[in-house]
Parts: structure tokens; C-alpha cells; sequence
């Protein structure tokens, strides 16, 4: 038998578990669906400031900054440059977000998923969604199998696709492609007794290049350090020897990070990542919304994925609210998200897809605040990118300085286009 319900969201990570608990506020039954159960590990542990807010509208800010540390800046270090430049948040445009904060995802997500059930959420753990029937481009009803083998189908009036990278809804309509632009692999693992900074800059985010991609250092609450390496899929390919082998032979290419490593323990196990870089043709149909990374997924190097959630949740919650209200106004309601998604995700990858140029680590290790461009920048870090901010004519000035420093430098300028359409198509 089939059970009917307003919402059915699918996922229970930040992106599902905060829509279905602001929806669930304005009274609506939903249903939300998670595979596993939590806690559960998962890397993207660097929030944004400009989250905040979300959290506190999600009424969770509090718990998160208990199990949280506090982050001031995001910092790059080049063995390029022999350099660090450090980015202050409370040096943005708009100075009263000063800071947020790292933290372990499987306690991150496990206190959102219990919100949603607080607030009234019917949660499944355990029960993982196998299929969708749609009438045209309309969702009818939708499997699933808990972990007794017991199957649930649900009529939903609206469903949420919040699978995350399990990408259940792109998947099966056939509509997730590789990213054409972009293409990364990752290898992490989480250590103790590593060197951490002193001071308000304990909780820093590291970022180091290196000749094959990037380095992220990030100190979480107590004495453990999530270490990851984001390659082009080409190096990871390359791989010869046991996964944990690789992962200390690739931190060996980086001395920087060799050195803080020095006196550290390897205490969770090493996990390898083919390309995870994609996108969806289509993020909505006449009754259902892709949200965060069942829509797309570019990179972590600006820790946008969990912001990217929180704003497709808090935004999707009152599209989808208002469609349940007045059926009508869907098509406009969806569009007007879709751009504002959309929006992010543009602004972001521009930085993506270039921040291991060296006209881009020039700008970023010699920061220059002439016109408010650094603070911009720093805006963009902060996620400052739905508001009503003056960054987009920062940013703009930025990328004009960047393509004349590229212009000024064609040797290296050509050099590096080349090895990066070769990296994307490996």
C-alpha cells in the first residue's frame, strides 16, 4: 500500500535534513528518506560564515558551536611563492560575520537530522529510495527498501532530491554529466598530533598547491586534522602502491604539509575518490527540486557544498511552500530558485576552475585592496553571494586583473590552459 504525503525529501543530510524540518514548521506532513544511518562519516567539514545565519534560522547554532571550532580565515600557502596570505572574514565587505566554524560532519549532519525529527520531520534511517514513477514530468509515487527488506512507496505531492552525490533523481532521468570545465579527484584521511596555529587562528582553513592540485588542512575540536589532496583524476590514476602509501607519497610533494604532519598519527582510514566533479542538465520538474549535490558538485576548494545545501534548503523551504499553497505559481517559483541556484554556483566556479593558475596564485598570495577588491574576495570566502552586497563589482574588477596578468604572460598563461584541457580530458 502506498501512504501519501505532502513532501518526501530524499537524503538526510544537511541540504534534506534542513528543508524537511523548515518545512515541516509551516505544518506540512513530510516524509524524509536516508539511506544510512547516523552518525555517519563524510568529508566537506569547513563551514562558511555566511552559513550562520541559516543555522540560526534553522534554530541549530547553538549545538553547532558546541561541537564546532571556530574558523577566522581561510590562508594559502604557496611553495611557489615561499608565502602564506591569510584572509580574514572579518575584513569582508559586510565585517559583522567575522567567523564560522569546522566541524566533523557526522555530528554536524546528526545535529540537523535530529532537528528535523524535532520538529516533526517522519524520519526514515536505513531506508533507501529504489525507484520513482513519473507521468510525464510530474513524480507519481516513489520505492523504497528499509534495512529489513520491507518496501515503503510514497505519493508525494512534491519531492525534494536532497541525495547529495548519489545523484538518485540525475541518475535515473539520465540527466547528470561530467563537468566539462572542470574534473577533480580526492585522497584524505584525519590525523592527530598535527602543528596546529596558535591563537584566533587555530581554526584556520589551509589551502596548499602543489604540482598536481591542491592541499586542505583543516584543525577540527580537539586534536584531530582532516588532511585531503585534490588532484586532476590523471595523478590519482597513476596510483601504483597501497592507497595509504600514495596518500603519504603524495603529502611528500608538499613539503609545507610534510612539515606539519611531522609528528602526526594517521587515525582514521585513507579514502580515495575517483572524479566527483558533475552537473545536472535539469535541476526541477512540474512537482520535484534538485537541491545542493544531487544537483551539482565542483570542488571543495572554497568549502561551498554545505553552504550550497543550507541556502538550497532555506530557499528551496519557501518555494516549495508556496507552490503547495498556490499549485499555480510553480513554474515561476521554480525558475526564480533556479536562477538564484544557478547564480552561486557561476560566481564560484569561476574561482574554481582557475585557482591553480599562476595568474590566480599571484592574486591570491599578493592580495591588493585598491577599489575593495581583497574585501570582495574575502566576501566571496565568506559566501556572501544572495545578499544584497556590493560584491559583484569587486569581483568583476578582480577577474579584469586577472585576465590582463594573464595577457601580460602569455608563456605561462598558454602553459597552463594546455595542461588543463589535458587534465580535463584524462
Amino acid at each position: 500500500m502506498s501512504e501519501s504525503c505532502d513532501v518526501l525529501v530524499i537524503g538526510g543530510g544537511p541540504a534534506g535534513s534542513s528543508i524537511a524540518a523548515l518545512l515541516a514548521e509551516k505544518n506540512w506532513r513530510v516524509v524524509l528518506a536516508e539511506k544510512d544511518r547516523h552518525p555517519r562519516f563524510h568529508i566537506g567539514e569547513s563551514l562558511l560564515p555566511l552559513s550562520l545565519p541559516y543555522l540560526e534560522r534553522l534554530g541549530v547554532l547553538d549545538e553547532v558551536e558546541r561541537i564546532g571550532l571556530r574558523k577566522y580565515a581561510a590562508e594559502f600557502d604557496s611553495i611557489y611563492h615561499g608565502k602564506r596570505s591569510v584572509f580574514r572574514f572579518g575584513e569582508a565587505l559586510d565585517k559583522s560575520h567575522p567567523y564560522a566554524f569546522e566541524v566533523k560532519r557526522s555530528e554536524f549532519d546528526h545535529v540537523l537530522f535530529k532537528n528535523a525529527a524535532r520538529k516533526g520531520v517522519e524520519v526514515h534511517e536505513g531506508c533507501r529510495v529504489t525507484s520513482v514513477e513519473l507521468n510525464g514530468d510530474r513524480v507519481v509515487s516513489v520505492k523504497a527498501t528499509d534495512e529489513h527488506g520491507a518496501e515503503r512507496v510514497w505519493q508525494p505531492r512534491f519531492l525534494v532530491d536532497a541525495s547529495g552525490r548519489d545523484t538518485f533523481l540525475a541518475d535515473r532521468l539520465g540527466i547528470k554529466e561530467r563537468n566539462k570545465r572542470h574534473s577533480s579527484a580526492a585522497i584524505f584521511g584525519h590525523f592527530e598530533g598535527a602543528e596546529r596555529r596558535s591563537g584566533l587562528d587555530e581554526g584556520n582553513i589551509s589551502i596548499y598547491w602543489f604540482d598536481h592540485g591542491w592541499f586542505w588542512m583543516i584543525p577540527l575540536k580537539g586534536d584531530l586534522m582532516s588532511v585531503g589532496a585534490v588532484c586532476w583524476p590523471y595523478y590519482l590514476k597513476s596510483r601504483r602502491t597501497p592507497v595509504e602509501q600514495f596518500f603519504f607519497d603524495t603529502i611528500a610533494l608538499c613539503p609545507l604539509v610534510q612539515a606539519r604532519l611531522a609528528n602526526a598519527r594517521l587515525v582514521s582510514p585513507v579514502t580515495a575518490t575517483g572524479n566527483y566533479s558533475y552537473m545536472s542538465r535539469r535541476m526541477r520538474g512540474k512537482n520535484y527540486l534538485l537541491i545542493g549535490d544531487a544537483f551539482a558538485f565542483i570542488d571543495p576548494v572554497f568549502s561551498s557544498g554545505v553552504h550550497f545545501a543550507l541556502h538550497g534548503a532555506v530557499s528551496g523551504a519557501e518555494t516549495v511552500d508556496g507552490i503547495l499553497r498556490e499549485p499555480e505559481t510553480a513554474e515561476r517559483r521554480l525558475a526564480q530558485y533556479e536562477k538564484s541556484a544557478r547564480h552561486g554556483l557561476k560566481t564560484f566556479s569561476w574561482f574554481i576552475y582557475r585557482v591553480t593558475t599562476p595568474a590566480m596564485r599571484d592574486l591570491i598570495i599578493y592580495p591588493n585592496n585598491r577599489f575593495r577588491i581583497k574585501e570582495g574576495v574575502i566576501s566571496l570566502l565568506a559566501g556572501d553571494l544572495y545578499r544584497n552586497t556590493p560584491i559583484a563589482s569587486k569581483l568583476a574588477m578582480f577577474k579584469l586583473i586577472y585576465y590582463l596578468k594573464t595577457l601580460f604572460d602569455p608563456l605561462n598563461s598558454y602553459a597552463a590552459l594546455k595542461r588543463r584541457r589535458q587534465n580535463i580530458a584524462s
